[in-house]
């Protein structure tokens, strides 16, 4: 993936979960990802709250993003190995915001971490963290 402004990452992930669920990168750097999620019925769960896959995806999407902007060079790629969220609140309607941080970046693995809140009261939903490995092409 060659992505490197928020329109590539945008069109990047069009055809794939993030574009299906409706994900939209706001800012892509090495150091930060903003995303945004506008809350629709196909994303709640049958009690008519947000599901929490839902707000995974969206923290997930934004962390490996951010992952890509910052792999080092010569990577080809990475994977998730870990993820883990807790939950503190939900919403039924207008949108979710995440913003993602690096906590460790090696050459191996990086660590992010990602905040999603209710757009508007900034109301935290969860908090989220995840591991991914960083792949090398064979030799």
């Amino acid at each position: 993936m060659t992505a490197t402004t928020r329109k590539d990452f945008n069109s990047f992930g069009r055809e794939y979960l993030p574009g299906t669920l409706g994900v939209e990168i706001v800012t892509v750097t090495a150091d930060c990802v903003e995303s945004r999620l506008k809350v629709e019925k196909r994303l709640l769960a049958p009690n008519g709250y947000l599901h929490a896959a839902s707000v995974i995806a969206l923290a997930d999407t934004s962390c490996g993003y951010g992952c890509v902007a910052a792999l080092p060079e010569g990577a080809s790629g990475f994977t998730t190995i870990e993820l883990k969220s807790n939950f503190f609140g939900t919403t039924r309607d207008g949108a979710i915001t995440c913003r993602a941080t690096p906590v460790h970046r090696g050459r191996t693995t990086h660590v992010w971490d990602a905040v999603v809140t209710a757009e508007g009261t900034g109301s935290r939903i969860a908090q989220f963290r995840c591991t991914q490995m960083i792949l090398w092409p064979k030799p």
